[in-house]
């Protein structure tokens, strides 16, 4: 069976990324999922696959298109680190309006 490979722009990265950030930081789950992101850097391609294993909990999120790209993306390491730094930029926003 072949494998499906879903080539993904850069544009198209950040928007995931972005709004998986956004979705982490509405949940409240920020310091858990930055903690579990950089355990994970040295370990992106099991982490791949990983989701892949757990696909059904994933689809209530993502359409099926959406979790495919978000899977081949995080095989690569840095874009792990821009999805930390967009749940960083996002959490520091959510605090800086609490206190405005």
């Amino acid at each position: 069976m072949a494998e499906i490979r879903f080539e993904i722009t850069e544009e198209r990265k950040n928007f995931l990324i972005n709004k998986i950030a956004q979705k982490i930081v509405d949940l409240r789950l920020s310091p858990i999922a930055i903690v579990f992101l950089e355990s994970s850097k040295p370990l992106a391609f099991l982490g791949n696959q990983l989701m892949i294993f757990m696909q059904p909990f994933y689809r209530a999120f993502f359409s099926y298109q959406e979790y495919e790209e978000i899977a081949a993306m995080l095989e690569d390491r840095n874009n792990i680190e821009k999805l930390i730094c967009a749940i960083e930029h996002l959490e520091e926003e959510r605090h800086g309006n609490k206190r405005s």
